[in-house]
């Protein structure tokens, strides 16, 4: 599909929620359930330092989910700090690579985003499954509706 050779910069979302190192987990939770987020890029000025997904989350709540009632729970990750539980180790994209490299990356190293950034490690966005989900939909749409005007114009 020609369509996966176009860059990850047509596909990546550029409004995305951002964290800091320092920030609290209790705020972390609250934006991804909030905004349906599973991703969310932690930032040190305009770089990207890692990622918090909602795997991290989940694995720092289990740890001690056990032990604490609700309400002990939610003091625990209030007293958690982003860059204690985010994965640091960060593959990142570069806007000008297509969305077929993107892809493969994601699939070999079994991620479920990519940050965008520009060649002076600027954070630019961020490439989801959903975006590249959206990309070979929109392909498909438009494949569809050649065929539908296609079955028309032979039909009459």
């Amino acid at each position: 599909m020609k369509h996966f050779e176009e860059p990850v910069s047509q596909a990546m979302e550029t409004e995305v929620v951002t964290l800091q190192r320092d920030d609290r987990l209790d705020l972390a939770e609250d934006i991804m359930r909030l905004g349906r987020i599973r991703h969310i890029p932690v930032l040190e000025g305009e770089r990207v330092v890692g990622v918090l997904t909602n795997r991290d989350l989940l694995s720092a709540s289990l740890s001690h989910a056990l032990e604490f009632d609700p309400s002990e729970r939610r003091a625990f990750i209030r007293s958690v700090e982003v860059k204690e539980v985010m994965t640091a180790t960060v593959e990142t994209v570069p806007p000008h690579a297509s969305l077929r490299d993107a892809g493969r990356t994601m699939l070999r190293l079994r991620i479920g985003c990519l940050p965008v950034v520009d060649d002076a490690g600027v954070f630019l966005g961020m490439l989801t499954e959903t975006d590249l989900l959206r990309a070979a939909l929109e392909v498909d749409e438009e494949e569809d509706a050649i065929v539908v005007s296609e079955s028309k114009e032979g039909g009459e």
